[in-house]
């Protein structure tokens, strides 16, 4: 007999909305729902807290460690890589799912190769000589063109990332959204969907800049739009942010630090230095506010750790034995984790003199850095270029504890969840208290 749900549930992850952007605004319910704080994972990056929600474990057990890491095999940094086969761990929807109930994820990260019944992801295309093909990956494999039409436009992955990112992104995303919940045929029972527009502008200029309080207002009126026709078409839903995004206040170049000390070698190639990822007796893989310290002999943690503490902007340094407490401890996981001061943030050069940097550095490219790099968000010289400058950045994330929370609100009764695992599985609990004969 089976055992399909008798209910819906959308659940929407909104990136950077910290319990700060919704504390105190008139705009603090949302359909009559009040916002309340809850503490996110650690680190607070988008990879790591889709993959904590979406199986209710620690770090430490799904292995995203990071939006990005080093292999220690290859010596080589991955970011951003989508194969689902990367998050370990259960699924809070696989029992859901197995009832006979369908589930759709939509530009969640690591999305692609889920047990799932629908997904949408950004998928381009790189041609060989430079450029890219903007493809967005479906299944199934109609999707992506249903809801396109639906929409009136395609998804234009510039902005999603890149110097034109904007609250565009989360628009196109919650309005396919929407056409998906509102048509039966492919409605599924459980949709999970993502909305990056608050995240472009927080981090150019940081909260409580005029251009980040209109993305806001941009946002939230995207999330009224998508919540009213989810509520029309019979779900309830649940929202929650990501990170608090803060005041960034400097970059600390903790891998020029390691180079420096003669930790971390490069090569230099046609008057540019190069990673020597092989030799280098330490590298850090950066990330917002932490960066992964990836060690030749992990008997060097001492050494290298205090090499770390000498370098300005860094709070502290993390040891294999205080990650394992911290339910960190992972084989992706660097051999050491640094955390910044509050508000700096890692940048990934390893170079002083600008015409050091390597060709990728003024370009977006997400794959060859050895780190997240926000100046992306900006146009640098030679125009078509992004930035350099460091200073730019406006805001950061990454760290949590005391004003780190972010918001969540719901339609339905989800407890009083204290962080983001307590979320997650009351989450996976309704989902199994709503099967009923049919």
């Amino acid at each position: 007999m089976s055992r399909k749900s008798n209910r819906r549930l959308l659940v929407v992850q909104v990136a950077g909305l910290g319990w700060g952007l919704v504390q105190g605004r008139e705009a603090s319910t949302i359909l009559g729902r009040d916002w309340v704080p809850m503490e996110t994972v650690f680190p607070a990056v988008t990879c790591t807290v889709q993959a904590s929600f979406r199986t209710g474990v620690p770090v430490g057990r799904h292995g995203i460690v990071a939006n990005g890491w080093m292999d220690r095999d290859l010596r080589r940094t991955f970011f951003w890589e989508q194969s689902a086969a990367l998050v370990g761990g259960p699924r809070i929807w696989s029992d859901f799912r197995e009832s006979g109930n369908r589930v759709a994820m939509l530009f969640w990260q690591q999305s692609l190769g889920e047990a799932v019944d629908a997904v949408l992801s950004p998928a381009p295309i790189h041609k060989h000589h430079g450029g890219l093909i903007d493809a967005t990956y479906a299944l199934p494999e109609g999707l992506y063109d249903t809801v396109a039409e639906r929409v009136g436009e395609k998804f234009n992955l510039r902005n999603y990332w890149g110097p034109m990112a904007s609250v565009r992104s989360s628009g196109w995303i919650a309005k396919a959204t929407a056409a998906l919940l509102q048509d039966e045929a492919l409605a599924p029972d459980l949709c999970l969907t993502y909305l990056p527009g608050l995240d472009y502008d927080l981090q150019r200029f940081g909260p409580g800049h005029p251009r980040s309080g209109n993305a806001i207002q941009s946002v939230e009126q995207q999330l009224k739009d998508l919540l009213e026709a989810a509520t029309t078409a019979g779900y309830d839903w649940l929202v929650f942010g990501d990170y608090a995004i803060v005041r960034a206040e400097k970059p600390v170049f903790i891998n020029r630090s390691l180079r420096n000390a003669g930790w971390m070698a490069t090569r230099e190639i046609a008057g540019r230095s190069y990673p020597d990822m092989h030799t280098s007796r330490a590298v850090a893989v950066v990330d917002h506010e932490i960066a992964h310290i990836y060690l030749r002999n992990p008997g060097d943690a001492g050494e290298a750790g205090a090499c770390l503490l000498d370098t300005e902007g860094v709070e502290s340094v993390l040891n294999p034995g205080e990650q394992k407490d911290r339910g960190l401890m992972h084989p992706r996981g660097g051999d050491l984790i640094a955390v910044a001061e509050d508000g700096d943030w890692f940048a990934y050069d390893w170079w002083t003199d600008r015409r050091e940097a390597p060709d990728y550095a003024g370009h977006v490219d997400i794959h060859n850095k050895p780190g997240f790099d926000p100046r992306e968000l900006f146009w640098g010289w030679p125009p078509g270029s992004v930035s350099l400058d460091a200073s730019r950045v406006g805001g950061t994330h990454g760290r949590t504890g005391k004003g780190r929370e972010v918001a969540m609100a719901a339609s339905y009764d989800v407890g009083s969840p204290q962080t983001l695992l307590d979320l997650s599985n009351a989450v996976g609990e309704s989902l199994s208290a709503s099967f009923s004969d049919r």
